[in-house]
């Protein structure tokens, strides 16, 4: 009797959101973006889309301002902290250009008005998006001051459903348990929980992003951004950290993504 034919693996994710820092856009450069250091970013971004997975992006603004820095500096903190949002649109329409020049269709949605270029966050709209394969880009944060960039990828990959944060640092490998540019001893932690994340004070997001995450059941995969990780980590290879609590997969995830009805879709 001949032997059956083994099953293709299924992929480890169907839909996953992708935190890139601003700095991860200056390469060499000290301000701003570096065309050569994105160009091949969005080339991989892309090539791993083709694959069939749904892919949710957000983007700091620390190549640009950074919020907290300004307020400290003097300038009102709420302020400070929308100049960083409008930051994170800039640098979301920059990604969507390169990402466009190789052929995928984008969405930039943003939590602040700029109806020139963006559409306003909607949730429905953007599941609607990922669904008709169309790689979205949520800009300006949660759209509220005192919320970091690090808590609006958290709270946009809970409600799209995504199955995993892809959290790319700029030269680091992952999470250490100190500081590798200050402290040739430190080591890096290839797996730990989302508490022992908080409670060692480990800077991988801010306490309010890893607090949601746990509390919803959300992996999170740190990893340093270069050539190859990304597709490394959507084919089920362990690159860098991994950061979960028992029985993960986002809550949101599990319960299953609510399908808008063809009238609510997006066009």
């Amino acid at each position: 009797m001949a032997s059956a034919t083994p099953l293709p693996q299924a992929p480890p994710f169907k839909r996953i959101l992708l935190k890139l820092s601003g700095e991860a856009l200056m390469g060499a450069e000290s301000y701003g973006v570096d065309p050569k250091t994105v160009e091949p970013l969005a080339k991989e971004i892309v090539d791993v889309h083709a694959t069939g997975l749904q892919i949710a992006l957000v983007i700091g603004a620390g190549n640009i301002v950074r919020g907290m820095e300004a307020a400290e500096s003097g300038m009102d903190r709420a302020t400070a902290d929308y100049a960083g949002m409008l930051a994170t649109v800039l640098n979301s329409l920059t990604v969507q250009d390169a990402l466009e020049r190789h052929d995928a269709q984008t969405r930039v949605l943003s939590a602040i008005t700029v109806a020139e270029v963006a559409e306003p966050y909607i949730r429905r709209r953007a599941i609607r998006h990922l669904e008709k394969g169309r790689i979205v880009i949520f800009a300006a944060g949660t759209g509220n001051p005192f919320f970091t960039t690090d808590t609006a990828a958290a709270l946009r990959a809970l409600e799209i459903g995504a199955e995993a944060i892809l959290m790319a640092k700029n030269g680091v490998e992952g999470v250490y348990d100190g500081d590798p540019r200050v402290d040739e001893n430190a080591t890096l932690l290839p797996e730990l929980t989302h508490l022992e994340a908080i409670e060692r004070g480990l800077r991988v997001m801010d306490t309010t992003a890893l607090s949601l995450c746990m509390d919803n059941g959300l992996p999170i995969h740190v990893f340093e951004l270069a050539k190859g990780n990304i597709k490394r980590i959507v084919a089920g290879e362990r690159v860098g950290t991994l950061i979960s609590t028992s029985n993960a997969g986002s809550a949101a995830g599990k319960a299953g993504v609510a399908q808008p009805k063809p009238s609510e879709g997006a066009r």
